[in-house]
């Protein structure tokens, strides 16, 4: 087995890091989030010009195409600076969802912006009835005129402020109970109700709210369950190299306050008990690494394998980040919770990622092959 990485993949991780060092390095992350978008366009156009968006696409489509090592590279660096873009979201979902399912007509109208970042679409999949169920789908589309009729609602689409356009999900325009439609749906759609909050983790989810709105025909995408679960499945490969580079910032932190607060007259890290806690975590980002390598040696094209083992990964990175970000509160004392205190953040994002788009207790059930 190979795992050292290639000269390609390793001027990719210099790339991403440097850039985490000159833009998170000094505390911007929580300006950032506190913009409307929660997140820094400024930041997501420099992610376009560096090429770091475009890996989410074909070369066909002017991309970089990424294979399973390459995307577990780019996102454990991200996550190692807790950073705020919603590359995921945008580009190795939404983006790479559209790219394979938009008719040639809409792909050429779109494609070059996305990849570059000028254009941003976001999946509107999760409704409020689903309990992680990804069939579960009430939005209704019917055919009117010369398009769709779209009626419903989406309760968390993550990232959705300022977008160009949303891809929605709605029940199977030819009726199949196990499938379902997807719709490219301009933002300036005359009726569609937006409604921004924040999550947990400081980022910006919005409520969409829609009632017979109009989609041309033209919009409607060539793809279904399958096409969605191929993009989502790669998503949560970057999500679990995301929850690895968060832990081993949240660690390394907590560690270093180990070494230099004192109690007692002594460094807090020089007591055996909080030795054998911290010496738990560091296993635990350890088997979660392993977990990951062991997923760069599937091929892409083995989807229910790969299905299975990337729902046993995020199980275990689900438990574990958490896990490991309530040591690292506790382990802080009071100033664990301040915003000023980087695992603060970390352990929020680790939350959300543990949450969202399904539970670790789904996940083991797609593990085990138990049906939703």
């Amino acid at each position: 087995m190979h795992f050292q990485l290639s000269d390609d993949q390793k001027m990719l991780k210099s790339l991403v890091e440097r850039f985490v060092q000159d833009h998170y390095a000094d505390g911007q992350r929580n300006t950032y989030l506190a913009t409307p978008y929660g997140f820094s366009p400024e930041i997501w156009a420099l992610l376009g010009e560096l090429g770091i968006i475009a890996t989410a696409f074909d070369e066909s489509d002017g991309g970089f195409e990424t294979d399973i090592k390459t995307l577990t590279v780019i996102f454990e660096a991200l996550g190692r600076g807790i950073t705020a873009e919603p590359l995921i979201e945008y580009a190795y979902e939404a983006g790479a969802l559209f790219a394979a399912t938009a008719s040639p007509e809409l792909k050429t109208a779109w494609i070059d912006q996305l990849v570059s970042g000028e254009k941003r679409l976001v999946l509107a999949h999760t409704e409020q009835r689903a309990r992680d169920n990804p069939l579960w789908v009430e939005v209704e589309a019917k055919r009117k005129d010369d398009g769709f009729s779209l009626t419903g609602s989406k309760s968390l689409v993550p990232s959705g402020v300022g977008v160009d356009g949303y891809i929605i999900s709605t029940k199977s325009i030819d009726g199949s109970e196990d499938d379902l439609s997807l719709f490219l749906v301009p933002a300036e759609t005359p009726g569609l109700r937006v409604a921004p909050y924040r999550l947990v983790d400081g980022r910006v989810a919005v409520k969409l709210d829609f009632d017979a709105i109009q989609i041309p025909a033209s919009h409607k995408l060539n793809g279904s369950i399958q096409a969605l679960t191929a993009v989502q499945q790669k998503a949560d490969i970057a999500r679990c190299a995301e929850t690895l580079g968060l832990m081993e910032t949240v660690f390394e932190t907590t560690l270093e306050y180990l070494k230099t607060r004192k109690q007692f007259g002594r460094p807090l890290g020089s007591f055996q008990a909080l030795q054998h806690r911290m010496v738990e975590q560091y296993v635990a980002i350890d088997q979660l690494r392993s977990l990951i390598l062991r997923l760069t040696l599937l091929k892409s094209n083995e989807t229910v394998e790969l299905g299975e083992m990337i729902a046993g990964v995020r199980a275990f990175a689900a438990e574990a980040g958490t896990a490991l970000g309530h040591e690292a509160i506790q382990l802080h004392g009071g100033m664990g919770v301040s915003e000023e205190v980087i695992v603060a953040t970390g352990h929020k994002r680790l939350m959300m990622l543990a949450r969202y788009p399904y539970s670790a207790e789904s996940a083991m059930d797609i593990y085990a092959g138990v049906s939703a």
